[in-house]
């Protein structure tokens, strides 16, 4: 009987809550909608927000929220406009507060920014061909003070290696444990960063032994893909539309980035790399690569790899275009592939 009770005061405590939230509230008598009944746009675009006043309740005022920030406000049967400049790229929620007799709602609209000028196309010139290890399945590839440090994939026989790039020697390697796969890396500050697909966590080295010397865990995304830096924060891609944002001393993926073209928001973004400022990510499974602003997730430049699988030894292991690594300073980019038997110096072409 006691047991029966305290449930019973549980159960009548939840719905008190409920009851007193805006959360448990019936439907809202208001919903959000643009002029031109549309929720796509490109940056730059001015958007009218209206307020549809589902039963004819009097609306003392709006204030209109977008990616984190307060917009506007207004008074009466409120129009709020959204003025496309300065935020981040793809799919993302409006949210007015509205106040009407005495009690507040929340509501929201999905609102879809594209780029306004579309990318610039690229081809490659090959500069230098040097040898790589065909059983590589390489994952993550960057230089740190002139030295080609990879990352390699597959349950059961991935690594971290040092290597000599002009002779594809393997100067150094760790090997991880089987239950780990490895992916995308990068080094800061004298240690490498190394992600694992499927594990939910990170592993970090000390870059002249390759010791480990601890791992951090996926706070919100669920997959490790590839990993670079600009110096000061980490840029993760785990498969889906979003690019993390890391801290680069607590590693806790705090926002993100969607790259997002004039007319498509892209997935299944694999490979990172930092050059010049920008972010180059190559797509799983196709030839292209993309240049990334970071700033707003905006690709501002498509490279076309398409030929370049062809130049290396054909064989029953050999996969997809996998791999980039920019030297800042000989300024030179290099690309290669998993179980690509070749590393590619390469010179980017407008098309």
């Amino acid at each position: 009987m006691k047991k029966l009770n305290l449930l019973y005061l549980f159960i009548l405590n939840l719905l008190l809550i409920s009851c007193g939230s805006n959360s448990g509230k019936k439907k809202s008598d208001f919903s959000l909608f643009t002029e031109t009944e549309k929720n796509e746009f490109q940056l730059g675009e001015s958007v009218q927000l209206k307020i549809r006043n589902i039963k004819n309740r009097q609306i003392d005022s709006a204030a209109l929220y977008f990616q984190e920030k307060y917009i506007t406000s207004s008074k009466g049967e409120p129009s709020l406009q959204l003025q496309l400049q300065n935020f981040k790229l793809g799919n993302h929620v409006a949210r007015a507060i509205v106040f009407s007799e005495g009690e507040t709602d929340t509501i929201t609209l999905p609102v879809k920014i594209y780029n306004n000028i579309p990318p610039t196309v690229y081809t490659y010139r090959i500069i230098n061909t040097y040898p790589h290890d065909q059983t590589a399945y390489t994952q993550g590839l960057e230089f740190y003070r002139d030295t080609l440090y990879e990352s390699t994939g597959q349950y059961g026989s991935s690594t971290l290696r040092k290597t000599n790039f002009e002779t594809g020697e393997v100067l150094q390697q760790a090997e991880l444990a089987d239950k780990y796969f490895g992916e995308g890396l990068s080094i800061l500050n004298d240690k490498i960063y190394q992600l694992t697909w499927n594990e939910g966590e990170g592993l970090i080295y000390d870059v002249t032994t390759l010791e480990r010397q601890g791992s951090f865990k996926f706070n919100n995304s669920k997959e490790g893909w590839g990993l670079c830096n600009d110096g000061h924060q980490f840029y993760k891609s785990d498969g889906t539309e979003k690019i993390w944002i890391l801290n680069g001393k607590t590693l806790v993926e705090e926002t993100f980035i969607q790259p997002t073209t004039h007319r498509s928001v892209s997935t299944q973004l694999n490979e990172l790399e930092w050059v010049e400022g920008m972010i180059y990510a190559n797509t799983y499974q196709k030839d292209g690569v993309a240049i990334i602003n970071p700033e707003n997730g905006a690709i501002e430049g498509l490279i076309n790899f398409q030929g370049l699988r062809e130049k290396v030894t054909q064989h029953a292991n050999l996969d997809v275009l996998n791999g980039i690594a920019y030297n800042p300073n000989t300024k030179k980019l290099y690309v290669t592939g998993k179980n690509w038997d070749k590393l590619f110096e390469v010179e980017i072409v407008e098309r």
